[in-house]
């Protein structure tokens, strides 16, 4: 499903980085090692590589990190790119100063077993920046997957980030303008958290 809905020249989710990230980013410093989750087609790995992270893209589609890759060529960045199934998927144990989760959804045991990788693989003082739409989404239908169980609340994120410092944690509804597939109002949960 996802290399057909990247096989396009347009980057269906856009070209620039997520708001949340990009205003997180900047009260987090610049540089270290960063891993992006569900990458797609590369906006945020691109956008942090360009703020001096050496970044690792993940992702299940081949083609949306070629996608990523080119676009990383034409900001004139490298990332490196990784295909792989998020379920399962091992961390690097204690080696990332930054891990990012932009509109990751997936079933809830393997976010569980995903977040408890993220836990171990960040360094002390490491980041997690996520943001993930809520089940209040469904009603407001402007992205986002059709199903409620691969949604995400705060509160059971604190439970599966459990070990981690939430410096910012909230459910809100924000405009989300990023490609045409995620396009107005959107019921999200957005979150910065350090590990001590």
């Amino acid at each position: 499903m996802w290399d057909q809905r990247y096989a396009g020249e347009e980057y269906v989710y856009g070209r620039q980085p997520n708001d949340f990230l990009a205003n997180m980013i900047r009260s987090l410093g610049t540089g270290g090692r960063a891993l992006c989750l569900a990458e797609g087609e590369g906006r945020n790995a691109v956008f942090l590589a360009e703020q001096g992270y050496r970044v690792h893209a993940v992702d299940a589609s081949a083609v949306g990190l070629a996608k990523a890759e080119r676009l990383a060529r034409e900001r004139g960045v490298e990332i490196r790119t990784e295909v792989a199934d998020l379920d399962g998927y091992r961390i690097e144990p204690g080696a990332w100063d930054l891990i990012v989760s932009v509109f990751c959804h997936l079933p809830a045991s393997a976010r569980r077993a995903l977040h408890r990788e993220v836990v171990a693989g960040l360094r002390p003082g490491g980041h997690f920046v996520l943001e993930a739409y809520t089940p209040a989404q469904l009603a407001l239908g402007t992205g986002g997957p059709p199903d409620a169980a691969l949604m995400m609340t705060l509160e059971t994120l604190r439970e599966e980030l459990a070990g981690l410092h939430l410096e910012r944690a909230c459910e809100l509804e924000r405009e989300v303008h990023e490609g045409r597939l995620h396009n107005g109002r959107g019921a999200v949960v957005q979150l910065l958290a350090r590990k001590p």
